[in-house]
């Protein structure tokens, strides 16, 4: 499995890192992209994030899961680049995992992909996501997996992990992490 992980300035730093370092761990192929011209990419915290690849010198095909960190800024600027929106939908259309958290499922939202779905998302957030919404951690629905925000992170990633290398894999992960799942 190829994990893309868009990185867009205001991107919340606990979220994108988290998630990288976690399915790393499990053994995923991780691949961060800043959607700028140049590698690094400036987090919400003013942490600047070093991204793996320019998304423009991706073969977006080559992916099988697209994971979008959040942040209120990050989000905006997501949304706002209309290759990220069109690539959930191309994601989500080919059946393949579509996953976010904190803001970023009104992302998911926008690229109409949630309809007849139940998805989360950092609470202010919640009407974006109209009747889709649940307050719930972390939700997995078909191909579509959300969560809510830094706190709950750690278990986005491992869901994540126990979708794409199984539940040994996700559970050998949260032990060496010290943990529950």
């Amino acid at each position: 499995m190829r994990v893309l992980i868009p990185l867009a300035d205001g991107v919340e730093e606990l979220e994108a890192v988290t998630v990288i370092d976690v399915l790393r761990r499990g053994g995923i192929d991780v691949t961060s992209a800043a959607l700028g011209d140049a590698l690094p990419v400036k987090g919400s915290r003013g942490v600047t994030l070093l991204a793996d690849a320019v998304w423009d010198s991706l073969d977006l095909e080559s992916f099988d899961v697209i994971v979008l960190p959040g942040g209120g800024k990050g989000t905006e600027n997501l949304l706002a680049d209309s290759r990220v929106p069109g690539a959930v939908r191309t994601f989500d259309q080919a059946g393949k995992y579509v996953a976010a958290l904190c803001a970023a499922p009104t992302v998911l939202a926008a690229a109409g992909i949630l309809k007849g779905r139940k998805a989360t998302c950092y609470p202010s957030c919640a009407a974006e996501l109209g009747p889709a919404y649940d307050n719930a951690p972390v939700i997995a629905d078909g191909n579509v997996i959300t969560s809510q925000g830094p706190g709950t992170a750690m278990l986005f990633a491992l869901v994540l992990v126990q979708h794409l290398a199984g539940d040994e894999t996700a559970q050998r992960v949260a032990n060496g992490l010290l943990t529950q799942f």
